[in-house]
């Protein structure tokens, strides 16, 4: 079942051929560890993956959530599942040792959530939301809340959730309406109402710690108003038990085309006085620490995209091998043996596509994990502060770039199928449904570009653009001179010079006309993803080369399979969002004219 999960030597291949992850031990928090407490962390999340969340995948999805007697019912295998997640200390593997986790690299800890997530990522769904909740708190929470709630989110007694979207507002944060008014014990009175809130009402843990945008009465208008509160779904007393229950009621749940198996509800906060929440932080800065829940969380959405697309992938190249039909077209006589699917042009086609999404897409994750690591721990401040850059230059890309890539794959391995692809016979069709998710929440595509070309992009002053962009050419010029990668570098080049002239573009007409320059954003996003994960896929044919020649772990078939991959995606895909940058480079203002009468 793993390997339906992921290759497992491409994993490898990533983790300690591509990025060396092994260099972390040298840092002091991870100096306990090594390559085999890495592979057994991996070991475990495989072994977790496979025989307690995948199992009731395709349960919870044809059993989703119901609302029965006030209560929300949900598949018993959840609630036993997040308990072995809690148990094994895979829930919290980043975490410190005397909190209950497993001290982790954050590159190793993504690692096994995506081995998780791959399995069945409705239910990892209610771990990770907990996580990134926890973390927050922990960033930004006075330390009576980290005792009170975040230590027993860690410990997996309370579970938590984000609480942005209002019906009114969808992505719209600056419309928010939700009030908290101060009471006398120092707390808040909230008052609001939230949709599309993942996790938000369920029966899997002691308590529910919602993390809510709310706006004080004297707030300022727009996102600057905007203050963060804990509001728990059951009150907990000083000495860390349970009170009565809050002013928090389940409105509804919401019935999805995918990702069934985690609820997605509307909550009603202050229907009978006003639900008790407290403030995280000053007032007036709530989506700034919002953000760094928001962050994860997109990058968890990047991460869960490549694993849906990955097991989609592993699933259909099963399949191509399996399945018999047809001839080669040389072969006239309708009486000689039908082929395997995998041995017809087009089908390696769709394979090969697969394979350059969701491993260029893996490394991408990878990658991004890795500069985490290196922000908080790195000895050299200036490592530390360039790869926190990177990061956040980053994040618009690691979530909507798999989450668009991937989803093709799912396309394709349906697609691979054939009819039987689009029947509940095989869990492809379930896997392209829950990943369609994943373009939508945590910020759209169009949200996505806008963010990278509007804001990151030019972040001290293009600091960390061009600091990209040097890695890019330092990877182009080790290529450039090695024969068998000389073409493929040429093809990135070319690229990468695209990229840089339509970003000088945007960015100078972005002061005089923002409206204009950011029209086209999400082709923005797509150019610069596709010259990242193109940067990255020459970087693993530059490994995988290296271990051909030099004897490398992996099988020779493995190595050869990642050049022609690399080759397939600078020469099919690379070129198609780049097709059209004159789109991006004359600010085409098409969609900006067309009158809404007009549709």
């Amino acid at each position: 079942m793993s390997q339906k999960i992921i290759n497992t030597d491409d994993l490898a291949f990533l983790l300690y051929e591509l990025l060396d992850i092994e260099r972390f031990t040298q840092f002091p928090r991870y100096a306990d560890h090594s390559r085999d407490t890495f592979d057994a962390a991996i070991e475990l999340a495989l072994k977790v993956g496979a025989e307690t969340f995948a199992p009731h995948n395709a349960l919870c999805d044809a059993n989703e959530p119901r609302f029965e007697n006030g209560k929300v019912i949900i598949r018993p295998e959840v609630a036993a599942a997040l308990v072995v997640l809690r148990d094994t200390g895979l829930m919290a593997a980043s975490q410190d040792y005397e909190r209950g986790g497993m001290q982790l690299p954050s590159v190793v800890a993504q690692t096994c959530i995506g081995i998780i997530k791959g399995a069945n990522v409705s239910t990892q769904a209610y771990a990770g939301l907990t996580i990134a909740a926890c973390n927050l708190i922990m960033a930004h929470g006075s330390e009576e809340y980290k005792r009170r709630f975040a230590e027993p989110m860690m410990a997996g007694r309370f579970f938590g959730t984000m609480c942005l979207t209002e019906p009114h507002a969808g992505s719209s944060l600056a419309d928010i309406k939700s009030r908290a008014i101060p009471a006398e014990d120092g707390s808040y009175r909230i008052t609001g109402n939230k949709i599309f809130i993942s996790a938000g009402d369920h029966e899997l843990s002691e308590n529910i710690v919602h993390l809510m945008l709310a706006k004080l009465q004297d707030a300022p208008p727009g996102v600057k108003g905007i203050s963060l509160f804990i509001v728990p779904k059951f009150l907990v007393n000083e000495d860390g038990s349970l009170g009565e229950r809050n002013d928090v009621q389940l409105a509804g749940l919401i019935h999805k085309m995918g990702y069934r198996g985690t609820t997605s509800t509307m909550l009603n906060f202050g229907e009978k006085g006003g639900a008790v929440g407290y403030l995280v932080g000053e007032p007036h800065q709530g989506l700034a620490q919002m953000f760094h829940m928001m962050n994860e969380a997109r990058i968890g959405v990047g991460l869960g995209s490549v694993m849906l697309g990955y097991t989609g992938y592993l699933h259909a190249l099963e399949y191509a091998r399996d399945r018999r039909q047809g001839r080669p077209l040389k072969e006239r006589d309708p009486a000689s043996p039908m082929i395997p699917l995998i041995e017809h042009a087009d089908v390696r086609r769709m394979l090969l596509a697969q394979k350059a999404f969701v491993e260029g897409g893996l490394a991408l994750c990878l990658f991004t994990s890795t500069l985490i690591d290196e922000k908080k721990h790195a000895d050299d401040p200036s490592v530390r502060e360039e790869a926190a850059g990177l990061n956040d230059l980053l994040t618009p890309i690691v979530k909507s770039w798999p989450s668009q890539f991937c989803l093709e794959a799912n396309s394709l391995a349906i697609q691979v199928h054939g009819g039987y692809g689009y029947t509940r016979e095989y869990p492809v069709e379930q896997f392209y449904r829950d990943n369609r998710l994943n373009p939508i929440h945590e910020g759209t595509h169009g949200i996505q570009g806008q963010d990278l070309l509007g804001r990151k992009v030019a972040m001290q002053d293009g600091r960390f653009y061009q600091a990209l962009l040097g890695r890019i050419r330092a990877t182009l010029d080790s290529c450039g001179s090695a024969t068998e990668l000389a073409a493929q570098a040429k093809l990135l080049s070319d690229a990468l010079a695209t990229l840089e002239e339509v970003t000088d573009a945007l960015q100078a007409l972005r002061k005089s006309d923002p409206e204009r320059a950011l029209a086209n954003a999400y082709l923005y996003m797509e150019c610069f993803g596709h010259v990242v994960v193109g940067w990255l896929w020459l970087r693993q044919a530059e490994t995988a080369l290296k271990g051909l020649q030099q004897g490398g772990e992996r099988p020779k078939a493995f190595y050869q399979g990642k050049l022609a991959a690399c080759e397939y995606f600078l020469r099919y895909e690379l070129p198609k969002p780049l097709a059209l940058a004159a789109v991006l480079r004359d600010a085409d203002r098409t969609t900006l004219d067309m009158p809404a009468e007009c549709f």
